[in-house]
């Protein structure tokens, strides 16, 4: 028995001993916590290293994506502006073709009319020329000229119509001067016969008229002027000589 009670007071330590032994594990506990906190710096900066190539890669990203941005706007612009000009282009061409083919139509009405135009000049001439006398003559003159009105007609319904050019000051636009003559009655350019009727197609010329023109007072009124105004003279002179002998 007392080597139980010897061996229990070995086992029991002193006081100090117990105290001693507490702030040595307590130290070796904060080693283990700062030998964790080094070990877990390392990562940390990883992290933060990685935030920050982070958030530069997305500024670039960002930045790239505004150039593009910029340059598809330009891009859409220019694609804009071209489109603007084709389409003014394209209208142009349908406006030009559109003259053009109005233009090849009425050259073709003219030259289609114009082609009829010398029939009108036959039948004029007959019905000045002939004169029937016949009942026959007659009932066929009447005949022809019924088919004469209704070319006439026609030609109304197409837009023709004639040119009245006697008496009308001369227009080179309008008339074809074949002759000139002088005239007693009629001022210099004024048309004083119509040798071939000229035509109209809705206010432009289908064909000229062929004309005599007028050249003005001929040489013998001009004479005859020269001759009054030197028996005037003659006058003057003979009753000066007679005052000069009295």
């Amino acid at each position: 028995m007392s080597m139980m009670i010897e061996s229990q007071s070995e086992n029991i330590q002193n006081p100090e001993e117990i105290l001693d032994n507490k702030p040595q594990q307590d130290s070796s506990n904060l080693i283990d916590k700062d030998n964790m906190k080094t070990d877990e710096n390392p990562d940390n900066s990883e992290e933060t290293s990685k935030e920050v190539k982070k958030d530069s890669t997305n500024k670039e990203d960002a930045l790239n994506t505004v150039a593009r941005l910029e340059q598809l706007e330009k891009e859409h612009e220019t694609l804009k502006n071209q489109y603007v000009r084709i389409a003014a282009d394209f209208d142009n061409f349908r406006k030009r073709q559109s003259r053009d083919q109005d233009d090849l139509k009425v050259q073709l009405i003219c030259k289609s009319l114009s082609a009829i135009l010398p029939i009108v000049d036959n039948f004029e001439r007959a019905r000045q020329q002939l004169k029937p006398e016949s009942e026959e003559a007659q009932t066929l003159h009447r005949s022809y000229q019924g088919l004469y009105k209704q070319l006439v007609e026609v030609l109304k319904q197409q837009g023709v119509a004639p040119m009245r050019v006697l008496g009308q000051q001369f227009d080179p636009n309008l008339h074809e001067a074949v002759l000139k003559e002088p005239s007693q009655e009629e001022k210099e350019d004024i048309i004083i016969e119509e040798l071939q009727r000229g035509y109209h197609l809705d206010g432009k010329v289908l064909r000229h008229a062929l004309v005599k023109v007028s050249m003005g007072p001929g040489p013998n009124k001009v004479s005859q002027e020269e001759i009054e105004k030197d028996k005037v003279e003659e006058d003057i002179s003979s009753n000066e000589n007679l005052n000069d002998k009295n």
